[in-house]
């Protein structure tokens, strides 16, 4: 398979063209799409925007492998339940496969991204939470308060978190913040780890994207069951340890 060199060199002539050329076709595609989803989000709520964005996430992974020969694999078993999606984050790309792979995705997100125009409208309509981070634990309580109430309402899904809090380089550790760990003990979702090796091909400035198969892998499912006390150094095994394989698979050895 294609790998990763862990010093790659500069992009080649045809490497930056076809970046150029992607970026410049996924502006107008979100443009079209954008436009075109409008009806269906003003008619159909989160239904709609839930359409029309797997039809926009759709239509840019299949994009990245026509323009930048970069393929999306995803392994295990994408879930389809309420639950904690708890996810390694090394790039953009790795939000958009695993968004492709589950039904009805939902992000915690930064109170600013949504308010962004019409990006933010997007991303409320999906039934993504914002978060005031300046807030601390109150914001996680809030938070949780409000899974609570989408599951109750029957319309929860897969909500997608970072537990490192942000992107990471390949080979690199972060600390996992608590925020995974009080969502669940306040709602008994369960949680499902998923590693990457996404990082060795979308660079975290989203410049340079090279082809390759960049991997997406769902891990078992730790349920509700298992003790607050491990589930933490359980969950950053589970996830740090696969990724280091996945990335270890593409010839990348930190």
């Amino acid at each position: 398979m294609s790998g990763y060199s862990p010093t790659p060199g500069p992009l080649t002539f045809w490497q930056y063209l076809r970046n150029v050329a992607f970026y410049i076709h996924i502006a107008l595609a979100t443009i079209l799409i954008g436009l075109w989803g409008l009806f269906k989000v003003a008619t159909g709520g989160r239904e709609g925007a839930i359409r029309v964005s797997t039809v926009w996430i759709g239509h840019f992974v299949w994009s990245a492998r026509v323009y930048l020969g970069l393929i999306a694999e995803v392994r295990g078993t994408p879930p389809t339940h309420d639950c904690i999606v708890a996810a390694k984050h090394q790039s953009f790309w790795d939000i958009m496969v695993i968004s492709h792979a589950v039904p009805r995705r939902a992000f915690i997100m930064k109170r600013e991204v949504m308010r962004v125009p019409i990006m933010g409208w997007y991303a409320y309509k999906v039934g993504c939470i914002p978060i005031d981070r300046s807030r601390g634990k109150d914001a996680m309580t809030e938070i949780s308060q409000r899974v609570s109430e989408r599951i109750a309402e029957n319309n929860l899904g897969q909500l997608i978190i970072y537990p490192e809090g942000t992107r990471t380089l390949p080979g690199q550790r972060k600390p996992y913040k608590q925020g995974v760990a009080s969502i669940r003990a306040a709602t008994g979702l369960d949680v499902v780890p998923v590693a990457v090796n996404t990082g060795l091909f979308w660079p975290r400035k989203g410049w340079g994207i090279r082809p390759g198969r960049a991997v997406v892998e769902f891990l078992p499912v730790i349920g509700p069951e298992m003790p607050a006390g491990p589930f933490m150094d359980h969950l950053q095994s589970q996830i740090e340890d696969n990724s280091d394989r996945l990335m270890a698979e593409a010839g990348f050895h930190g």
